[in-house]
């Protein structure tokens, strides 16, 4: 293997900075959820995290408003926060999100979720809810995703209260919630509901090691252990209702933008589900984040690469809904 071929050889210096600091925090992350559970894990992982985004991501922008506010879900009520310009009036368009977290954790109170989404909404002119959805192993497949389908139908229904413009009401989600937002999305129009845009940020669209980056950025990107997660995620579900890219018929689903990061060992089944899209006519936009891995658009406090990611969403996003 050469210098170049070597894991992070082509990383950009801010990215293996910080991977470098993931490895010296990971240190002390439970190695065992067969022995230990999953809740010392989502714990630990919780806390990487968050110290992680006081570091490295940009501290939420001025005029954004946050609020928290209960919407339903599959099994009853929801924490959910809302992200919103503090100069918007009336009803606005409004994007359901679905955090990251490898389908066991992450949660809406972190404080990378709140930078982000803070700063998306400012910059693209959407409302963002995101939504503490139900997790796995606790609540596999389908309970997220029902928990999503809820939420889309609670914003649609109380629109007035909740200041959602109703004909310009999406989903999205990072990563394991970008899943469960393409799952969502796809469920709600097979039953005849609107759902204006989809936004699927480096999505994990096939749940098994899918093309040649699963091979080639498989270990030290920082995705080693992807595929257990997705199996712990499916609970034995058929890849053909809970993998969007095994979903057996795309027709009529809402136009989606897509955000790739390059080293990613999920980018192939992310670029492969873009091209299914695309075959039954749905629009589709792509951004691939050149020298990106899995978790580096999150960087923005020093990283240009990361800034670049995030204005590109959010001029994905503006277009979208401000057509």
């Amino acid at each position: 293997m050469t210098e170049q071929d070597a894991p992070g050889a082509a990383l950009a210096p801010e990215i293996r900075a910080w991977a470098q600091r993931v490895g010296e925090m990971a240190a002390g992350l439970p190695v065992s959820d067969a022995e230990e559970g999953f809740a010392p894990r989502r714990l630990a992982a919780r806390m990487l995290s968050d110290v992680l985004a006081e570091e490295f991501a940009l501290p939420v922008p001025d005029g954004v408003r946050i609020s928290e506010l209960p919407l339903r879900g599959g099994d009853g009520v929801l924490r959910a926060r809302r992200f919103r310009s503090a100069s918007a009036r009336g009803p606005q368009p409004t994007m359901l999100w679905c955090h990251g977290g490898g389908f066991f954790g992450g949660t809406i109170d972190e404080i990378l979720n709140d930078r982000i989404s803070a700063a998306l909404a400012l910059a693209s002119g959407v409302q963002i809810f995101s939504l503490e959805y139900r997790l796995a192993p606790e609540h596999p497949f389908p309970a997220p995703v029902d928990d999503a389908v809820e939420a889309l139908r609670d914003l649609r229904a109380r629109w007035i209260e909740l200041e959602v413009a109703p004909d310009r009401l999406g989903v999205g989600g990072n990563s394991a919630g970008a899943t469960i937002a393409a799952t969502a999305a796809r469920w709600l129009c097979a039953e005849g509901e609107q759902v204006h845009h989809q936004a699927l940020e480096v999505l994990p669209a096939a749940l098994y090691p899918y093309g040649d980056s699963a091979t080639r950025y498989g270990r030290g990107f920082g995705l080693d252990d992807v595929a257990d997660l997705a199996d712990v995620y499916r609970g034995g579900a058929p890849l053909t209702e809970a993998s969007p890219l095994d979903a057996p018929d795309l027709r009529g689903l809402p136009p989606a933008l897509l955000l790739v990061a390059e080293f990613d060992p999920l980018r192939d089944g992310a670029l492969a589900y873009a091209e299914r899209l695309r075959a039954v006519d749905v629009p589709v936009t792509v951004h691939v984040g050149a020298g990106h891995v899995h978790g580096s658009p999150g960087l923005t406090a020093g990283w240009q690469g990361a800034r670049d990611w995030q204005d590109a969403f959010a001029a994905g996003l503006a277009l979208a809904y401000h057509p």
